[in-house]
């Protein structure tokens, strides 16, 4: 299903509709020697599969986040508290920081199992490995097992409605 679409839908009437759709808000990292720490906003992340494990999480494919992951196989996930909302405004930026400067002033941990940095206190911490990839227009999705889950934080959730954190 590759070329040109043939859609009437603009790309702002896409964004706006799918903008009235309530979303979780998670951070996904990564480290290779190459980029250093990269970390990249995501509102397209879910659950697979139970058995095994399996979660998706939409890369932008023109992206360093998407450079790194083409790379390393393996990655984390924060599922981000409605306190990290300048977190999600940091990374969703297109000039997001990297390398040493990744989480600078954000209390983290770095993973066990992936090597990518975690957000301290998120909701859920998990760390993944690349199982399967999808090319889907200009994003990639990344099917991940899960490794390892760290503890469960309390709180409210962040979500993303109508192009806005709430």
């Amino acid at each position: 299903m590759g070329g040109m679409s043939t859609s009437a839908v603009s790309p702002e009437q896409f964004r706006d509709a799918l903008a009235r759709f309530a979303t979780g808000v998670a951070l996904v990292t990564a480290h290779t020697d190459e980029y250093g720490d990269v970390g990249s906003t995501v509102t397209a992340f879910c659950s697979v599969s139970v058995e095994p494990p399996l979660v998706l999480a939409s890369i932008a494919t023109f992206s360093r986040m998407f450079d790194t992951m083409d790379i390393q196989p393996l990655w984390a996930v924060s599922v981000l508290a409605a306190e990290h909302r300048h977190v999600a405004g940091r990374f969703a930026a297109a000039q997001r920081p990297g390398g040493g400067v990744l989480l600078t002033g954000v209390p983290h941990h770095r993973g066990t199992h992936s090597g990518a940095l975690l957000v301290d206190g998120a909701l859920a911490s998990l760390e993944c490995r690349t199982v399967q990839r999808v090319e889907a227009g200009d994003h990639t999705l990344f099917v991940g097992e899960v490794l390892a889950i760290g503890e469960l934080g309390d709180g409210e959730p962040l979500l993303r409605f109508s192009q806005q954190y709430r």
